[in-house]
């Protein structure tokens, strides 16, 4: 996540351009392993796991904003505890070391996108999404219960605004923050990417113990060893990257205004299998 301290900022295109010029900076998690005692090259998949969130901005991790914790299962998949739930917990600690007025940049997994209020899909029950249209004073000619599936679920997505409501947008909202979620599959534009680098390379090159303990603390200096200036510099090169990125796309689009109309014009006979039988 990233977090930003100016809020006058009138489009999208300007706010992504501008967002990793601010206060605080990105938000994010990762998984970092106990290597088994084998002392193999790369871990194997086995052994507990460090479960690692924190922000970060221009003038480093930011103080008090470290979540670190060891998973209680032993699956590749570290989203099995970081959940929405956590995440919200978390990120209701950190607002209140938050600058005013911050705007708080992040990617769209899971546990950061917990929509606000569930709305039916195909894999709800018929009688699940009758309930939740009932429960909403839903009306129609026909009564609710002779309406078929599909039907209901066309109902249910009328209703759907047009902008999906997440709580922890609102939750930032309420607390005079504001959230911008970076495009997907675009982590080249998370500065904290490289900072998480950093960090595990660190734990990587001096974990000799292969102890979860041990880990835990090379992964609190590793943090502490990411410095101002580092942070400074990764911000540098992720705008770099962001301008090139914009630079291609003015070019494509100076490209596709300049190409001539394509007009193909068919001529001759034109027979179907029929005719030629």
């Amino acid at each position: 996540m990233y977090i930003l301290s100016g809020r006058n900022l009138v489009e999208r295109r300007r706010l992504c351009r501008s967002c990793l010029k601010g206060q605080y900076g990105s938000l994010q998690t990762r998984c970092i392993q106990q290597r088994p005692h084998n002392r193999s090259t790369n871990p194997s998949g086995k052994g507990k796991r460090l479960i690692v969130l924190h922000i970060g901005s221009e003038n480093g991790f930011l103080p008090g904003g470290l979540l670190c914790f060891v998973s209680k299962k032993n699956t590749g998949d570290y989203h099995d505890e970081m959940n929405g739930d956590n995440f919200k917990e978390w990120f209701e600690s950190i607002i209140p070391i938050l600058d005013p007025n911050s705007i708080i940049v992040m990617d769209n997994a899971p546990y950061h996108s917990v929509e606000q209020e569930k709305y039916p899909n195909s894999s709800w029950k018929k009688a699940a999404i009758l309930e939740w249209l009932i429960s909403r004073d839903v009306v129609r000619e026909r009564p609710l219960s002779s309406l078929l599936k599909p039907e209901l679920l066309a109902i249910s997505k009328e209703m759907r605004p047009q902008h999906k409501s997440y709580v922890i947008d609102n939750l930032a909202k309420d607390n005079g923050h504001t959230v911008l979620r970076l495009p997907p599959y675009h982590c080249e534009f998370n500065p904290i990417e490289l900072a998480w680098a950093m960090v595990k390379g660190y734990v990587k090159q001096k974990n000799t113990t292969y102890k979860i303990n041990d880990v835990q603390q090379l992964l609190n200096t590793a943090i502490e060893r990411v410095t101002t200036q580092n942070w400074k510099n990764l911000i540098k090169h992720v705008i770099e990257e962001e301008n090139r990125i914009w630079k291609a796309d003015d070019i494509m689009d100076e490209l596709i205004d300049a190409m001539e109309p394509c007009i193909m014009n068919i001529t001759g006979e034109t027979t179907s299998t029929d005719d030629s039988e």
